[in-house]
């Protein structure tokens, strides 16, 4: 009996387990979330978000929303702005611009800035941003399907660097 029981609670204590692994940052510590713009429209020049982005960007600003963000940044392009726009709007802050070709000096900046900073980038340039934090990275975000990817990146000065990964949104 007791192996039984043991083999139908086995799957639950394992699955429940998993429903958070990443560490819920300090809301003292110094850091930078990086998330990748929302879905798209197909449109060639500077598309914008699709109805799934919008949520998605609405999405993200609920998850962020209580986590002390300070800055906000973004690349010029429509679909990170409108990716950033909806917490930007709730905090009061305005969207910074930076250059997505330049990730070394961005990733200058970030380290000696104080406080909690959100960067929206794109598929090619948040996963290496990341790593110049000296965050992981992980595996190439899938170009035409990923958009859910929140990175956490601590950059308070002294302590050593944590990193996590996390999904969002639908």
């Amino acid at each position: 009996m007791k192996q039984f029981l043991l083999m139908l609670c086995l799957p639950v204590f394992v699955l429940a387990g998993c429903q958070s692994l990443e560490p819920t940052p300090s809301l003292s510590a110094d850091g930078v979330y990086l998330v990748r713009h929302a879905e798209k429209t197909t449109d060639k020049t500077d598309p914008a978000l699709t109805a799934a982005g919008a949520a998605r960007a609405e999405a993200l600003a609920d998850v962020l929303a209580d986590k002390n963000i300070t800055r906000i940044h973004s690349s010029d392009t429509r679909r990170t702005r409108d990716t950033a726009a909806p917490l930007a709007k709730r905090l009061g802050l305005d969207v910074e611009l930076y250059d997505a070709t330049d990730l070394p000096s961005m990733a200058a900046k970030l380290k000696i800035s104080p406080g909690r900073h959100l960067v929206v980038g794109h598929s090619n340039t948040t996963p290496q941003l990341t790593e110049l934090l000296g965050g992981d990275g992980g595996e190439p975000i899938v170009e035409a399907t990923e958009y859910d990817r929140l990175y956490w990146v601590s950059t308070t000065e002294g302590d050593p660097v944590v990193s996590y990964l996390t999904r969002f949104g639908e």
